[in-house]
């Protein structure tokens, strides 16, 4: 059985890192409850593994006394003479004590510690992958689903994608590969357990990031996101080279790169706009596929005014307030759009310090904002 356990330690050693060292202890500990339960002694003692000569020994330890109380625990220090003349009192007599049958338990009583630890470390070593990995994309095959998650395999162990996680335009199916962004990784009784989100505007982010190269070495930064999974999203782009163009970098030739993310998000609308430290040219631009006339912006309340050509009104509002909305939470600013016509019968508009974005010759409606939107 040594030769046995001893190669099963080295193996467990080289493929899980697991000690051997450490095994040994947790077996020798394990062996010490199961002599106490099995024989039911109560004694102190401790478990010998020799793996050298393939002995398993059990010895009892007990103190040296003038005067025994309890036999398991104590001996006299006259009995202790008998067996070496150099004891003393309050010395440490060890006596071994392995049962005749004790190599049948301890077999069985290594073999769940070894199962136990191997699962252990194995559930330590799938935490230490994935802990890593938190806020960043992975792709999963669907395997089931009940009224509360759909189980995403990720190789080793099954994530979880909640309901409110799942976009609303999208059906899973079992052995469909998806892309999925990992918002949580727990540590709990049972082992590692990951949650994944399809919702999440990080994974918008990290498909930008796969299919930009521009973004993924760092001369496009992605400034901001604001999404409604499933429906329409924008992001807010920058770079600090003059010589690239942040927002065609991110849609591509023909709109390749931002269509292979469309297509993964099945068909969830993105408008990419560039990105300002000046929110005046900011709002403007986030409000993008709207033309806007005029931004007036309130510092305290972190809010703007926006005047828009009455033509595009509810294209600056979009459905259900949606375009306004996202707008909003691209740039941090409160906004409030206003038709030409009200603004002016308001007598807000136009402004001296107006900032007209375009061109004083050509009439409102005939201005193109420098930004696109992809469908």
């Amino acid at each position: 059985m040594s030769s046995e356990l001893l190669d099963a330690l080295i193996i467990l050693e080289r493929e899980k890192g697991i000690s051997r060292e450490v095994l040994i202890e947790a077996i020798e500990a394990a062996l010490v409850s199961a002599y106490k339960r099995n024989f039911n002694q109560a004694q102190n003692v401790r478990v010998d593994l020799n793996l050298g000569t393939g002995t398993m020994r059990v010895f009892a330890r007990k103190e040296i006394v003038d005067e025994v109380f309890d036999s398991r625990l104590e001996i006299s220090l006259d009995q202790a003479k008998n067996i070496n003349p150099a004891y003393e009192a309050g010395d440490i007599v060890e006596l071994e004590v392995t049962p005749k049958d004790f190599g049948r338990i301890a077999a069985q009583t290594a073999k769940q510690v070894v199962t136990q630890r191997v699962r252990e470390a194995e559930r330590g070593i799938i935490y230490s992958e994935f802990i890593d990995r938190e806020d960043d994309i992975i792709t999963g095959i669907v395997q089931r689903q009940d009224p509360r998650f759909i189980y995403v395999s990720l190789g080793k162990i099954e994530a979880l994608l909640p309901q409110s996680e799942q976009m609303p335009n999208e059906t899973y199916k079992p052995h469909d590969r998806i892309k999925v962004y990992i918002t949580k990784v727990e540590k709990t009784t049972k082992g590692p357990q990951i949650y994944v989100s399809r919702t999440h505007p990080g994974l918008l982010k990290r498909l930008f990031e796969i299919e930009v190269p521009e973004i993924y070495d760092g001369t496009v930064e992605i400034k901001s996101v604001a999404r409604e999974a499933g429906d329409r999203s924008k992001i807010s782009v920058s770079t600090d080279n003059s010589e690239v163009d942040p927002v065609g970098s991110c849609v591509g030739p023909k709109g390749a790169r931002v269509q292979a993310i469309v297509n993964e998000l099945k068909g969830e609308k993105i408008d990419i706009v560039e990105w300002s430290s000046d929110p005046v040219v900011f709002v403007a631009n986030a409000l993008s596929p709207s033309k806007v006339l005029d931004v007036e912006i309130h510092e305290e309340e972190k809010a703007t005014t926006v005047v828009v050509p009455d033509y595009q009104l509810s294209l600056a509002i979009g459905k259900r307030g949606q375009n306004a909305r996202l707008a909003a939470k691209l740039t941090g600013w409160k906004i409030d759009i206003k038709s030409e016509s009200d603004a002016r019968a308001q007598g807000i508009y136009p402004r001296e310090e107006s900032l007209l974005f375009f061109d004083e010759d050509e009439s409102s409606d005939t201005f193109d904002l420098i930004d696109e939107e992809i469908e």
